[in-house]
């Protein structure tokens, strides 16, 4: 829950960031079907137009918020560092820590083509796996091999979100030691 109190104004150079963090707690407590700008600025404390100023439609403010969970997963991996295997480790706990924003950041209905920022945030986390793909197997054409690890952990991460998991591993593996596993197997095969 917000602790920022209704009357809290918001000047020029702030009002972006406070819908976007209004926008983030919505997303994490309610999920999509939560966000509304009329809600996000009422939790922002402002007014039901003031969002306007920021942004054209309930669809940009998604934009900006699957761009930060695109930044946010960036920035766990660069605190991960490691190889191919570490990598897909970070993917599956971000996905797993941060749901909303995961199924945000590759949702279908939401057209990235009319939004650059979220097109360039998307890009450099792709080009971020294509180069560690390539280190770990040069050998192989590179982008069906980083179709092949991004498939692999985006599903791995799918499965564990929805728990498809329990029954065909059974008990005793955590959703971390699996991870940790499956990435470390694929590594070492491709």
């Amino acid at each position: 829950m917000s602790t920022r109190k209704p009357e809290q104004s918001y000047h020029h150079g702030e009002l972006r960031s406070a819908l976007v963090l209004a926008a983030t707690e919505l997303l994490v407590e309610g999920g999509l079907a939560s966000i509304s700008l009329r809600e996000v600025a009422r939790r922002a404390g402002v007014s039901h137009n003031a969002p306007y100023r920021h942004f054209a439609d309930r669809d940009s403010l998604l934009a900006a918020l699957a761009t930060q969970g695109f930044i946010q997963l960036e920035q766990a991996m660069d605190q991960q560092p490691g190889g191919l295997a570490e990598l897909g480790q970070c993917y599956v706990r971000f996905a797993l820590a941060q749901p909303g924003h995961f199924a945000l950041m590759f949702s279908v209905s939401l057209d990235k083509r009319r939004y650059p920022e979220l097109q360039q945030a998307a890009a450099a986390l792709h080009a971020r796996l294509v180069a560690v793909v390539q280190v770990a197997a040069p050998q192989r054409p590179h982008q069906v091999a980083t179709l092949a690890a991004w498939s692999l952990v985006h599903g791995l991460a799918h499965l564990l979100q929805e728990q498809q998991l329990g029954e065909t591993l059974g008990p005793g593996l955590s959703a971390e030691q699996l991870a940790e596993q499956v990435t470390q197997l694929f590594a070492r095969l491709l």
